[in-house]
């Protein structure tokens, strides 16, 4: 059964919360009779993600008798969960656990009501990227809930029609624009690939890596300006070159469905992605290959986008039960159902090693490549001021992405904009 795209866990309808649901939230603290602990989840998933969910929590339950997880899902979809869970903490009626982007964490910890997972989760075994992604200011603030890594997946077809080798480890951004211009035929309408272009945090977060391997940052070490002021106007370049180039597919729609339309179509040599796309790779019966990011350096680097499961004290008894439920969530066995039924890549490495995992992921062309990409992978930073720093980037993506200001000038004004943010105490 094939896995959601990432699209789908994230943006389809999310089943409406049960009546009961609503009703505990305001219970703050309470047990029910019988010592039975009530946890209201509110997570935002739809189709098989849901229903992966759906069953892990009833096996939790089934297995746990004095703690009663209740998945009503919160009533809107997880693009719309950080909107939801701010108005319920405003008016005191909010979940105690809910499904968190990880570059939201940040901003959600400002609540006195988040809870500290510090030493409650065994993160150990985890990617780097997903300890890095619930830790803020050096505390666990919250447990990976899925997680994932940028890399190429390409048309095999249209490589040969070029009379190109397969991308492999350790290409360059060189490489990478010379061949987008020669897969790119404009009497077929093929671009050799292409970049979101409406400046969300779809467009920002595959400029990330870019900045990282050339030796920048999203901010400085001392966090009072943007680390990628150096190295900025370089990586810009390169997004620039492939637009003069003519090779680069712009889509002018929030995420990213054009984009991968025409990849879909058979019209885009190579695509940034991620492993949710592979389903929909395969059902379009495309011959295609995944390599790694390319590289200035020659060192592998690439961006993690992890969410999180975030824990909500509604008293001690709730938080404690909350803790358990997330905790069990990450252990590996369950894990590795999660992330084989709903998509996600393994949290840890232990259950990247399981054999249930080993089979599902050679039973999906390119799929390890992504799990490999892990080692290299970093996230963006959790801090309350990210949010703001991404729109500047992205306007600036965008301006060059449209030919309206040249790199430099475009980096220019983005650096101005972004330390003026950085100036005001978060």
């Amino acid at each position: 059964m094939p896995s959601p795209t990432r699209r789908d866990v994230l943006r389809a309808a999310a089943a409406l919360a049960a009546a009961g649901t609503l009703a505990a939230c305001g219970k703050t603290g309470e047990e029910p009779a019988g010592g039975v602990v009530t946890v209201d989840l509110w997570h935002g998933q739809t189709d098989l993600a849901k229903a992966a969910l759906d069953g892990l929590i009833k096996q939790f339950n089934d297995t746990h008798p004095l703690i009663k997880v209740v998945g009503g899902g919160g009533g809107v979809t997880a693009d719309s969960m950080l909107q939801k869970v701010t108005a319920g903490l405003a008016a005191g009626s909010y979940p105690d656990i809910a499904y968190i982007f990880g570059s939201d964490l940040a901003s959600m910890t400002r609540s006195p009501k988040v809870a500290d997972l510090t030493g409650s989760l065994d993160l150990k075994d985890s990617w780097p990227a997903a300890r890095d992604a619930v830790t803020v200011k050096g505390k666990v603030r919250a447990a990976p809930a899925l997680l994932d890594s940028l890399c190429v997946v390409y048309n095999k077809k249209l490589f040969a029609a070029a009379g190109l080798p397969e991308p492999k480890a350790g290409w360059t951004w060189d490489d990478f624009t010379a061949i987008a211009q020669k897969l790119t035929n404009p009497g077929r309408g093929v671009f050799g690939t292409g970049w979101p272009g409406v400046g969300d945090e779809d467009t920002v977060w595959r400029l990330w890596p870019m900045i990282w391997d050339l030796g920048g940052d999203v901010v400085s070490e001392d966090g009072k300006s943007v680390g990628f002021d150096k190295v900025g106007v370089q990586a810009l370049g390169t997004i620039d070159r492939l637009r003069t180039d003519k090779s680069l597919y712009v889509d002018p729609k929030p995420g990213g469905e054009q984009l991968y339309q025409v990849f879909l179509g058979g019209r885009m040599g190579m695509v940034a992605t991620g492993p949710w796309q592979l389903p929909d790779v395969v059902d379009r019966g495309i011959d295609y290959g995944v390599a790694p990011l390319p590289t200035y350096s020659g060192k592998p680097v690439t961006i993690s986008g992890p969410d999180t499961w975030t824990v909500f004290d509604n008293g001690k008894a709730r938080v404690k039960a909350a803790t358990e439920f997330v905790r069990w969530l990450n252990d590996p066995q369950q894990d590795v159902r999660w992330d084989i039924e709903a998509g996600s890549l393994p949290v840890s490495t232990t259950t990247a090693a399981l054999p249930e995992w080993k089979k599902h992921a050679a039973g999906t062309k390119g799929l390890q490549v992504f799990v490999d990409a892990l080692e290299s992978a970093r996230v963006r930073p959790t801090i309350p001021a990210y949010p703001q720093l991404s729109q500047q980037l992205g306007q600036a993506v965008v301006a060059v992405l449209l030919g309206r200001k040249s790199p430099a000038d475009a980096l220019g004004e983005c650096v101005k904009q972004c330390n003026a943010i950085l100036a005001v105490p978060s």
